[in-house]
């Protein structure tokens, strides 16, 4: 699940969420690990113009920071940059930053990257926006290198040319896992090609079997092999029948309705699901992940 608090888009955020802090973020991330979740997902931004600010807010915690705190209370649960915008920074700067978030929490971060859509934050930092696809993708094989298991790693580019640059802690895992974010033309090819898993953005049920098919087809076009993590953002989430509007779009019901609902899901070929429960209050947000838990979880794989 994506973190509340954290990003507080109006696209998505609850109304409690903008008196909400870092008790709230400890209380939710320690239900959810406790609840069996297999991640917590933080967002980056930089900064946000003027002319976004009504609509995205300027609420984004730094990813990095926010992930590390959580890593120190919890135990199981993974942590994902969902997504970091690997671009904004040099790779080594990233994966110092990241290297040691591994570290930290025994081997539980998911890297999940994006090329990045806020043109005046690629401004502020020199970036060239247009250029943000061909960064990308040399980053992705740049942070390759430098979260290897290798002390110096070597990495010679077009963008990024190092060698000879010892960087400790290590991750605790040997290969972080790195997932491509975004549905465009562009991000999926990314992800199938350069990628271990895809993290769509904005799709819908029925356009997520195409994308799906066309990530299955780039792959085998070009060879490339090994595991493949499929995601999927479902629709918003009510466990039971809510005593409020939570929306049209918001999937409500008993355990058994929700779960044959998600269950779709994988018979595209998805194999992990972002959920996103509505709430009124923090107290409801848990009640909510510890139902989802304890009782639609375990009927996904029935």
């Amino acid at each position: 699940m994506q973190l509340p608090v954290q990003s507080q888009s109006t696209l998505y955020a609850e109304g409690w969420e903008a008196d909400g802090g870092p008790d709230d973020l400890v209380e939710i991330a320690r239900a959810a690990d406790h609840a069996g979740f297999a991640y917590l997902a933080s967002c980056d931004h930089v900064a946000i113009p003027r002319r976004l600010a009504p609509a995205m807010g300027t609420v984004w915690y730094d990813p990095v920071a926010t992930l590390s705190f959580l890593a120190g209370v919890t135990e199981r649960v993974r942590l994902l940059s969902h997504v970091a915008v690997v671009g904004l920074r040099h790779p080594l700067l990233t994966a110092k930053q990241y290297a040691t978030l591994d570290h930290l929490a025994g081997g539980r971060l998911i890297l999940g990257v994006g090329a990045g859509h806020v043109p005046e934050e690629f401004e502020a930092l020199g970036v060239d926006f247009e250029r943000r696809g061909a960064v990308l993708d040399e980053s992705m094989e740049a942070l390759r290198a430098a979260l290897g298991p290798e002390e110096f790693p070597e990495h010679h580019g077009k963008l990024y040319d190092f060698e000879g640059l010892g960087q400790r802690p290590r991750p605790a895992q040997r290969t972080i896992p790195l997932w491509v974010g975004g549905s465009s033309p562009a991000a999926v090819r990314r992800a199938a090609l350069k990628g271990d898993g895809w993290l769509p953005q904005g799709d819908p049920r029925d356009r997520l079997p195409a994308q799906i098919a066309r990530i299955g087809e780039l792959r085998e076009r070009a060879g490339v092999e090994g595991p493949f993590t499929v995601g999927a953002i479902a629709e918003p989430l009510y466990v039971g029948e809510p005593a409020w509007d939570v929306g049209r779009r918001t999937l409500t019901g008993a355990p058994e309705a929700l779960a044959e609902s998600l269950r779709a899901y994988r018979a595209m070929g998805v194999h992990q699901i972002q959920v996103r429960f509505r709430s009124r209050s923090r107290a409801e947000l848990i009640d909510q992940i510890t139902v989802f838990g304890a009782e639609v979880a375990p009927l996904l794989n029935a």
